[in-house]
């Protein structure tokens, strides 16, 4: 079999591609990785074969346009666990359909793109394209081929659950008035092809779920649960990672993601370090060299690196203080530790709510965030029975589901089902 992977230019997009994509080759399928060519260097370190389509420019020339600062756009790319009133109007859907349109999906997915991933699809000739939530070169490229085709989720399925109700609400609306933008600029990419729109280019054939049960969406789609394998690049583990902590370890991240969208992080480290050095724990901060220098002298107890693989501190910590990016989000589930998120876009709001909901972390936004009610929830995560108890149960569920290894027959199975003969 020949499977084909998708991605945009982001490192934590792709490393959530990576042990699916090395468990297809041990099995002895063939696996191309196709991105942007910005991307290249990354998937090659990871000892996959890269297929460069496209370039950056159209996404580059939106954030140059935008001041590379999402948030007077914020409202539309929060997606919470229970929307309200005004999250459900037609208005409302329509709107966060044409926002995730022009400004996520078109800009990630250009035409230089589309043309180049068609191209090497028809030579290539994959049987299954894997691709990530916002790589719609992926599907594009599946209907030009015949191939079967999924996404894999990196969190719960915010987009499929806002396709879903747009898609309600839609039906409401009389026929003269309705929109649908998404339908609108995938269909029109595809009659570039010589391909009609249908819906399953949006949500895929079926869908690769690595997270635990409790926090999925059903949204009436095949789905297929996969247990989350953690890829955290070249790593390197300091002999310090070996020493058990003498006080409770709390490890502290905003991860790259809100400096990259937003030009600057979305809260203030030093306001963070301030209410974390009066607790007798011990805070392991990621900061790079910039942040370090505007920082000056840190609190005793916070010690601070520029990298490190969270696969091998998290289970030696007792919390971790967070951002809501995925891969630090589904890394701490696998471990079983009590997470404070600090959420401000896209799903990161829905995931600290589930975890609030379900006992195993603390939704404290960061717009509303203050220093006494930081040090208190990381004090009752690293001291309450019930949330530790939380936290396992999830770490449980994700354990209990087949492994990137283990789903490779399932994904045989659905290929040969959905691709075209």
């Amino acid at each position: 079999m020949r499977v084909l992977l998708t991605s945009l230019a982001h490192n934590t997009h792709y490393y959530s591609l990576v042990p699916l994509a090395w468990a297809l080759r041990a099995a002895g399928h063939e696996v191309r990785v196709a991105s942007p060519p910005s991307l290249t260097d990354v998937i090659t370190s990871t000892g996959l074969t890269a297929v460069p389509v496209g370039d950056d420019r159209p996404a580059a020339e939106l954030l140059a346009e935008m001041g590379s600062d999402l948030v007077p756009y914020q409202r539309g790319f929060e997606f919470g666990e229970v929307e309200s009133e005004e999250e459900t109007t037609w208005e409302y859907l329509l709107g966060q359909q044409s926002m995730m349109a022009a400004l996520c999906f078109a800009p990630f997915n250009g035409a230089a793109t589309m043309d180049e991933i068609v191209d090497f699809a028809r030579g290539w000739r994959p049987d299954l394209v894997v691709w990530e939530p916002w790589t719609y070169a992926g599907p594009v490229a599946a209907r030009a081929c015949g191939a079967a085709h999924a996404r894999i989720l990196w969190g719960p399925d915010a987009i499929g659950r806002s396709r879903r109700r747009f898609l309600a609400a839609l039906e409401q609306v009389p026929e003269e008035l309705r929109e649908d933008p998404i339908a609108e600029w995938l269909g029109w990419t595809l009659d570039r092809y010589g391909y009609a729109f249908d819906e399953r280019d949006v949500l895929g054939h079926w869908v690769i779920d690595p997270g635990p049960r409790s926090t999925r969406l059903d949204l009436g789609q095949t789905m297929v649960p996969m247990c989350y394998v953690p890829y955290n690049g070249r790593s390197v583990i300091e002999p310090w990672l070996a020493k058990k902590p003498d006080r409770p370890r709390v490890c502290l991240t905003l991860g790259v993601s809100a400096r990259e969208t937003y030009g600057r992080d979305a809260v203030s480290y030093s306001e963070l370090l301030e209410a974390l050095g009066r607790l007798d724990i011990e805070v392991v901060a990621t900061l790079d060299a910039s942040q370090r220098e505007r920082l000056g002298v840190l609190p005793d107890n916070v010690v601070p690196v520029d990298f490190v693989p969270l696969d091998a501190l998290l289970p030696s910590c007792a919390a971790i203080i967070h951002h809501g990016g995925a891969g630090t989000w589904s890394t701490a589930l696998l471990h079983g530790v009590p997470q404070i998120l600090l959420p401000s876009l896209w799903d990161a709001p829905l995931k600290a709510q589930q975890l609030q909901r379900l006992s195993a972390g603390f939704d404290l936004p960061a717009a509303t965030l203050t220093a006494r009610g930081l040090a208190d929830a990381v004090h009752t995560a690293v001291h309450d029975p019930a949330i530790k108890a939380g936290a396992r149960r999830l770490s449980e569920e994700m354990l209990a589901d087949p492994t990137p290894a283990g789903i490779v027959p399932t994904l045989e199975r659905l290929t040969a089902l959905h691709r075209a003969t």
